[in-house]
């Protein structure tokens, strides 16, 4: 059976958040002409949350199915996202999230693979993936973005993975989330603690009991001897 075609929606007038990027642009990095043209604008907003984008920069991002927040229980996640505190609202979030609500497409291994596959296929070339993990109905990783910008990658990933997707279960109309969030990568420190939530994500939502025996994570590629200070398997 075939999903109704989306509507399509302006972007809502979120005047905080206008005045939070307006206020984050005065000090913050901006981009020059030629970064302009690539398509890199600092912070910028989409009409639902903040967003950075610069090059030369690591990024942990999630991004999500589309009904992994269902109308049904919309009186429950409404209450997080009217948190006013941007690293408590992620934390509940991203809580929700491990919930497993939806239709949890991604826990099914063909669409698992086809969308870790398509995250990786210009690793290296166009971007560095430093982490990654692909949970039932959300995708976590963590990136060094370089010449392209981080919206631009994202809309590829996502779109290229919906088309494919869709395909496979006969299917039509959105499959991910329209927005995503990202959290511009500070220090060392912070780079350590982005990776070790990403690849120990399945043990937090009780799907494994080590971090490598999740199929479709970068832990299953690291080396034995090469752990992350804090990072554990058992």
């Amino acid at each position: 059976m075939e999903s109704p075609k989306p509507v399509r929606r302006a972007l809502p007038k979120n005047i905080g958040l206008l005045e939070l990027i307006r206020a984050k642009r005065e000090w913050s990095w901006k981009p020059s002409v030629g970064e302009l043209k690539k398509g890199f604008r600092g912070w910028h907003q989409r009409g639902y949350l903040p967003h950075f984008d610069a090059p030369g920069v690591t990024q942990f991002v999630t991004f999500q199915l589309h009904d992994s927040f269902p109308a049904t229980r919309r009186v429950e996640f409404e209450a997080i996202l009217k948190e006013l505190g941007d690293s408590a609202k992620r934390r509940k979030l991203e809580a929700w999230l491990d919930r497993g609500h939806g239709e949890c497409w991604l826990r099914r291994r063909e669409v698992a693979e086809l969308v870790e596959k398509i995250l990786l296929v210009t690793d290296g070339r166009d971007y560095r993936m430093q982490a990654w993990v692909v949970m039932p109905n959300h995708v976590h990783l963590v990136v060094d973005v370089w010449d392209v910008p981080l919206v631009k990658l994202i809309n590829g990933w996502k779109g290229k993975s919906s088309r494919e997707a869709n395909k496979l279960f006969g299917r039509r109309g959105q499959f991910w989330q329209e927005d995503y969030y990202d959290t511009l990568i500070r220090d060392e420190e912070h780079l350590k603690r982005a990776i070790r939530y990403t690849e120990q994500n399945p043990l937090k939502a009780f799907l494994a009991k080590a971090a490598r025996e999740w199929p479709w994570s970068s832990a299953r590629h690291r080396n034995e001897y090469e752990h992350l200070p804090g990072q554990h398997d058992e």
